[in-house]
């Protein structure tokens, strides 16, 4: 079994506001049978969203990295996300009802992106000094972002 632990962050200078996201996926050490770089860093400026929306798609974003890289694990998957926003975790968990209508398609295709990759897949929360690179990674988006039509 192969473990991804993957901190997200998502934010929005204004609610909603240029958005951005930020993403560190930690490969377990124990798979680096080619020796390739255990951490994958990703900053990605999005367009206009909100907060949550915002975190959202850095989850999608993560999820779909994992399958354009999904030859590169050929056990199964363990993967551990780690989000700094309660709420989120506790939507995509299914604890807490999503009546945001803006989030219902993304929170749909998280399950679906989940279903085509398979394994494990947990959503936790960590406090947001737990999540420093992750938010490193959203400003840097947000400081160095160009002028996008997305």
């Amino acid at each position: 079994m192969v473990k991804l632990t993957i901190n997200c962050d998502g934010g929005a200078r204004g609610n909603p506001g240029p958005a951005g996201i930020g993403i560190l996926i930690e490969k377990d050490k124990q798979d680096n049978r080619d020796n390739q770089d255990n951490q994958v860093k990703i900053s990605k400026h999005i367009g206009t969203a909100t907060n949550n929306q915002a975190e959202y798609k850095a989850v999608i974003e993560a999820l779909n990295w994992i399958i354009d890289h999904r030859s590169q694990f050929t056990d199964d998957l363990e993967i551990e996300f780690f989000l700094d926003s309660q709420l989120v975790v506790e939507q995509l968990n299914q604890r807490y009802k999503l009546k945001n209508e803006g989030l219902k398609p993304l929170f749909w295709e998280i399950r679906e992106l989940i279903m085509k990759i398979g394994g494990r897949v947990l959503f936790k929360y960590i406090p947001r000094e737990e999540n420093k690179e992750a938010d490193r990674l959203v400003n840097e988006a947000l400081d160095n972002r160009k002028r996008s039509t997305t």
